[in-house]
């Protein structure tokens, strides 16, 4: 759906060559080779922006700004070998024809992670609260907003209306799941009627699907279990979110605990939305670490075939390379989530999916973790098994993501000794968005007939004349930031 020849020549973002969190996790520390890659791709963007007659800035927002990033990545991760690689020519950094075809795309795109915050929700009253503060402290907050930033402050830059910027104008996304934060329902900076508003302005009420929305459930909050009825019934959501490492007292509970887990799925199962997203990875600082590993992934799927599980994050831990996968491992990240399935006898193509919010963000920026972790994940879930999800906006626009990907392979040394397959482009279009549609129940033709017609197919057309990018990678991006969020915010996300 997205138009490469329109859309190609400008692409949204440069690629962001940092270590920026989602604000649930520690930003890992930059790799001697992310480092490199870094300071190769400053230099070179700065000849190469000499040469064909632009300043650094306009340059990072093109085509050939993208290559020169990931070629830089290419170059600095050489010297560890065989592993992964972006499959961009050095010429591409100054041939925006050659850089089109390799980052280039007319994928359907499906984002089944995308976030934001109500600039005016209740939850900004006070203005020592923990999200008033602590949004500040995220890059995302300097954004240009003007008047709106002046008088609503710095949270401004988290709206709606610069999520569906950076969302569908910024990137070939096409289609999103709006999905929350841990928090408490006092807490939270998006409430499910603000949320359901978005939604119905980005379709139009035209029946478009561009939105979906998230069912946020707490099993271990009081009350959170009797709202589901209402968060089916009056906001029709396309799926359940949970966190099971968030919790009073900073104690999460387990997906097959009697008390919490257990009484969660079968409400959900007896409601028909039988779709449960799940956090799992990416340790939530504050909080009992356990309850947010993979142990349980595959007890619940063997004991409700029925049920859909969709592991956010995938369990990547983003402290850690990912190497091979040994049997029975009992390594954290992606190895977790395997030997969880394994242990459980569930097979690849069942029930259960591993999503890549803020996974792919970090593996690209490690070519041979990002071979290791494609490759185990396709090799013991399978293609139909792995969803796109960027967990923009916190990280700006996802066009580096997505551009990342296009190019990006397994090289054939891996591929022999580990058993991963090719990602050839069946593989790449199932990932971007074609497996989503099925546990969010989408028909692909009728979103794609209402969406070829539909506003923001005008809008796209419009901004690609005056397009304002951002280059910024949003959250926090360092341990300092990181920590000073962390505290202001008590202890949460």
């Amino acid at each position: 759906m997205a138009d490469v020849t329109r859309r190609g020549l400008r692409p949204a973002c440069a690629i962001k060559l940092d270590s920026a969190t989602n604000g649930e996790f520690v930003p890992p520390k930059p790799s001697r080779g992310l480092s490199h890659a870094r300071a190769l791709a400053f230099e070179r963007a700065g000849d190469n922006a000499r040469r064909l007659g632009m300043n650094r800035r306009a340059f990072l927002g093109t085509a050939c700004g993208m290559a020169t990033g990931l070629v830089a990545l290419n170059e600095a991760f050489a010297a560890e070998g065989p592993g992964g690689a972006f499959q961009v020519a050095p010429t591409a950094t100054l041939d925006v024809d050659e850089a089109l075809a390799a980052l280039g795309g007319r994928e359907f795109i499906f984002d089944v992670q995308t976030h934001y915050v109500d600039p005016r929700g209740p939850w900004r009253r006070n203005p020592f609260s923990p999200w008033n503060i602590t949004l500040r402290v995220f890059p995302q907050a300097r954004c240009d907003e003007g008047f709106l930033a002046r008088v609503f402050g710095a949270v401004e830059c988290f709206s709606a209306r610069h999520f569906v910027k950076e969302i569908f104008l910024d990137s070939d996304t096409d289609v999103a799941v709006l999905t929350f934060v841990p928090s408490l329902p006092e807490d939270s900076p998006l409430s499910i009627e603000e949320a359901d508003k978005t939604r119905r302005i980005v379709e139009s009420l035209e029946g478009t699907k561009r939105l979906l929305v998230h069912g946020r459930v707490h099993p271990n909050v009081p009350g959170d279990l009797e709202r589901m009825p209402e968060l089916k019934e009056r906001w029709n959501i396309a799926a359940w979110k949970t966190y099971t490492g968030f919790g009073p007292g900073g104690k999460g509970y387990f997906l097959d605990d009697p008390r919490f887990g257990i009484p969660f799925i079968e409400r959900a199962r007896a409601l028909g939305v039988k779709v449960i997203c799940v956090h799992k990875g990416l340790p939530l600082p504050g909080q009992d670490y356990a309850y947010s590993t993979c142990r349980d992934i595959g007890v619940v799927a063997k004991s409700f075939p029925d049920t859909t599980f969709i592991v956010y994050h995938s369990g990547y831990e983003s402290d850690r390379a990912e190497g091979p996968y040994r049997e029975k491992s009992r390594a954290p990240g992606i190895d977790s989530l395997v030997t969880s399935l394994q242990e459980s006898g569930i097979p690849p193509s069942a029930n259960v999916y591993a999503e890549l919010g803020s996974t792919w963000r970090n593996l690209m920026r490690d070519p041979t973790s990002a071979a290791h972790a494609m490759g185990k994940l396709l090799k013991y879930l399978g293609e139909d098994r792995i969803l796109w999800g960027t967990d923009s906006i916190w990280y700006g626009s996802p066009q580096d993501q997505i551009a990342a990907f296009r190019a990006f392979q397994i090289g054939p040394e891996f591929r022999e000794k580990f058993g991963y397959p090719e990602i050839t482009p069946k593989i790449r279009a199932k990932i971007f968005g074609l497996n989503a549609c099925t546990p969010y129940r989408l028909d692909l033709d009728e979103v794609k007939r209402h969406a070829s017609v539909d506003w923001i197919s005008d809008a796209r057309l419009a901004y690609a004349d005056v397009p304002a990018p951002g280059l910024v990678s949003y959250g926090p991006r360092t341990r300092r930031e990181f920590f000073t969020h962390w505290r202001m915010h008590g202890g949460r996300p």
